[in-house]
């Protein structure tokens, strides 16, 4: 067990917090570490302090933010192992992929200090208008404290979505990780400790969201709150937001689906399948779990699809042979197998999976899970399950394809595999969705918009629309 660590930063300064939170292994269900969390007063210390700093920190020039925003980076690259360790340790994930997650931070912070080292150039560029009488200006500014809250399944990962665009801004932060998953972020934070940042600009309190996310939603010194989570939290978050009429963006939940039309690549779409479905044990809002194949080659795509499930090794996060680790805690696995127990229920048929791997009795491991035959209306079809449950589906028309595809509350992300790129493009263009992947895995970048439509957001994280999220336009018109 690792030793007690503080779980609140404010001002540029570790504190005792008021809450004990543990911390547990999710693969092996032994405590990891015990949090000293923080509460309401911690909230209110932590706003004063980024509301104090705010002034002077909005008027540094971008060159110097993208300059601190440097520093992180290089900071991330000399922890990058012990981060990768940390983040297997407390969510599960297998170490290949907590080391996909610590790249993508340094790319993110990277890419944002980019963006503020640009923002001096165009700061107060001239705007045309039709009277020569006038002159126009347009000027884009931090929009001021701005609240954070982030998820358990990408620890660091929509941390640095979040943080890094802020900071590019010129806005004070005060950051609530999960308190699932807060050893990884508490790394993070030392890590910006030590990068020289002016003290306030950048605060952390762990806790619950009763304890913690709820006051900073409603406090009114909070210029901005971004939110990554489920919907029912996000309601909640818009909701007490909406008291002081600060600003929101939400990313949120998604069913999204993968479409094999009939002239692709058997062995891709299957490999596409996996990935989408079973990467992070499924815990993931873009996990492609709906899958639309063509009637003609759903039957073979269903065979391949089984033994590629079959095949993957669940294990321990760091035995050197593992595909799939674990879900994050017992709350999760318990959900992930109700649904799956209602899912029999109500009809659907159970491919694989679906079970406890009988060689790992502790952990909360679960076998890749595949269903056909699923009723379009249950809730194992409609519902976001978090977990590595794919449910597969044939479809006769493109048409047909792209309405089963449509018809959710969500519309996160897609994924279209096809040889023919006029039809592959077509049918992209017909999905309701942020984003849409082509015959490729579920990769992203910095530079291309995160977020989608209906109930999966409000507003875009990642390129240069993250950095907008955080900024007020103001545009100043001179009488000549």
């Amino acid at each position: 067990m690792l030793n007690p660590q503080p779980g609140v930063y404010i001002n540029g300064q570790w504190l005792a917090g008021s809450e004990q939170l543990s911390v547990i292994n999710p693969a092996t269900e032994a405590p990891l570490a015990t949090v000293a969390g923080g509460g309401e007063a911690s909230v209110e210390q932590a706003v004063h302090a980024a509301t104090t700093a705010f002034p002077e920190w909005s008027q540094t020039c971008g060159a110097d933010r993208g300059a601190f925003l440097r520093k992180i980076v290089r900071g991330v690259q000399e922890r990058r192992e012990r981060l990768i360790e940390l983040q297997s340790l407390n969510n599960g994930k297998p170490l290949f992929e907590a080391a996909i997650d610590v790249d993508d931070v340094i790319a993110t912070f990277d890419y944002y200090a980019g963006l503020a080292e640009a923002l001096d150039a165009s700061q107060n560029s001239s705007v045309p208008l039709p009277s020569d009488d006038f002159a126009a200006r347009l000027r884009r500014e931090p929009c001021g404290v701005v609240a954070l809250i982030v998820p358990w399944n990408f620890p660091m990962v929509t941390t640095a979505w979040k943080l890094a665009p802020a900071l590019a801004a010129g806005c004070c932060v005060v950051l609530k990780p999960s308190e699932v998953t807060p050893l990884p972020e508490l790394e993070l934070a030392d890590i910006i400790a030590h990068c020289g940042l002016p003290a306030g600009v950048f605060n952390l309190v762990c806790g619950t969201g009763l304890a913690v996310g709820a006051p900073l939603a409603a406090h009114p010194g909070v210029a901005k709150i971004s939110f990554t989570g489920s919907n029912a939290v996000g309601v909640q978050v818009m909701q007490r937001a909406a008291e002081t009429v600060k600003g929101v963006s939400l990313e949120l939940g998604g069913k999204s689906s993968l479409l094999v039309l009939a002239d692709a690549d058997l062995d891709l779409a299957v490999e596409l399948a996996s990935g989408g479905g079973f990467f992070n044990a499924g815990q993931m809002c873009s996990a492609t779990s709906r899958v639309l194949v063509a009637d003609e080659l759903a039957d073979a795509f269903l065979e391949k699809l089984k033994a590629r499930a079959e095949a993957i090794r669940v294990a321990d996060p760091f035995d050197p042979d593992v595909e799939m680790g674990a879900l994050v805690n017992q709350a999760q696995y318990q959900r992930v197998l109700g649904h799956i127990a209602r899912g029999i229920n109500a009809g659907a048929l159970l491919v694989c999976g679906g079970e406890r791997p009988v060689e790992l009795p502790r952990g909360y491991f679960l076998r890749p899970t595949i269903f056909t035959n699923v009723p379009l209306e249950s809730a194992l079809w409609r519902e976001e399950i978090f977990g590595p449950v794919l449910c597969v589906r044939s479809f006769a028309t493109e048409a047909e394809a792209i309405a089963l595809a449509n018809d959710s509350e969500f519309g996160l992300v897609a994924s279209v595999v096809s040889a023919d790129a006029e039809a592959a493009d077509r049918v992209a263009n017909a999905l309701h969705a942020g984003l849409v992947w082509i015959n490729a895995p579920q990769v992203i970048f910095p530079q291309t918009a995160w977020g989608g439509y209906k109930h999966s957001s409000i507003g875009r994280e990642l390129g240069p629309w993250g950095l907008q999220a955080f900024q007020e336009i103001k545009h100043v018109i001179r009488s000549l």
